[in-house]
C-alpha cells in the first residue's frame, strides 16, 4: 500500500519558487532543495521529478502568480492612465520590498537559461505575448478614450511598457533608490500621455 504524503505539495512548490528565485537554477544544488524543502530526496523525485522539472514548475507557479495579479491590476483600473501608473507602481513597489532584491523570477530565467533551454524560452515568450495582449488593450483603450499619445503606434507602445518593466525588474538587483524608479515612471508616462 503507497504512503500518503506527508506535505503539502503547493507549500513545497512555493518553497522551491523561492529557492529558485533567489538563487537561480544553477546556483540551487538538489541539497539546496532538499534542506529548503524539508522534505526527502525520494519524495522530491516523487512527486516533482527532477530538477529542472521541479525549477520549470517553479516557473509555472510565479507566471501564473504575478501575471494574475497584474492582469486584475489592469483590468480593475478604471482608467488608462491609472492601469498604467498603477503597473508601474505595483512593479516597484514589489520590488524594492523584496529586501532580497531578486528581481523578476521570469527575467532572471530569461537571462540565465532561455539561451540554451528551448523548452523555457517557449514558456517565457508564451508568457510575454499574454502580458502583451493585456497591455496593448490598456494601450489602445487609452489612445481611443484620448487618455494617452495617438502619436505613436500601439503596438510599439506596448513594447516601449513592456521594456520598462523588465528593465525595472533588472535595476533593482543594482539600486533600491526609489527617486531612481521614480525618475523613470514619471519619463515613460510622459512617453505615454
Amino acid at each position: 500500500m503507497a504512503r500518503s504524503k506527508e506535505f503539502n505539495e503547493e507549500e513545497v512548490l512555493k518553497k522551491a519558487m523561492n529557492l529558485f528565485w533567489d538563487k537561480g537554477y544553477n546556483g540551487t544544488s538538489m541539497q539546496d532543495l532538499i534542506d529548503g524543502l524539508g522534505i526527502s530526496r525520494s519524495s522530491l523525485y516523487d512527486t516533482f521529478g527532477d530538477k529542472r522539472q521541479l525549477y520549470i514548475k517553479a516557473l509555472e507557479l510565479y507566471q501564473q502568480q504575478y501575471g494574475g495579479q497584474l492582469c486584475t491590476l489592469i483590468k480593475e483600473s478604471a482608467t488608462a492612465k491609472e492601469a498604467v501608473r498603477e503597473l508601474l507602481n505595483l512593479v516597484v513597489g514589489d520590488l524594492l520590498g523584496d529586501k532580497q532584491r531578486k528581481g523578476c523570477f521570469s527575467v532572471n530565467a530569461g537571462v540565465e537559461l532561455a539561451t540554451h533551454d528551448e523548452e523555457i524560452s517557449g514558456m517565457l515568450c508564451q508568457n510575454e505575448q499574454q502580458l502583451e495582449k493585456v497591455f496593448l488593450k490598456v494601450i489602445k483603450d487609452g489612445q481611443k478614450s484620448g487618455e494617452l499619445t495617438t502619436s505613436a503606434d500601439p503596438q510599439a507602445l506596448t513594447r516601449f511598457l513592456m521594456n520598462t518593466v523588465k528593465g525595472l525588474q533588472v535595476s533593482v538587483k543594482s539600486t533600491a533608490n526609489r527617486n531612481y524608479f521614480n525618475d523613470i515612471i514619471n519619463t515613460t508616462l510622459l512617453v505615454l500621455y
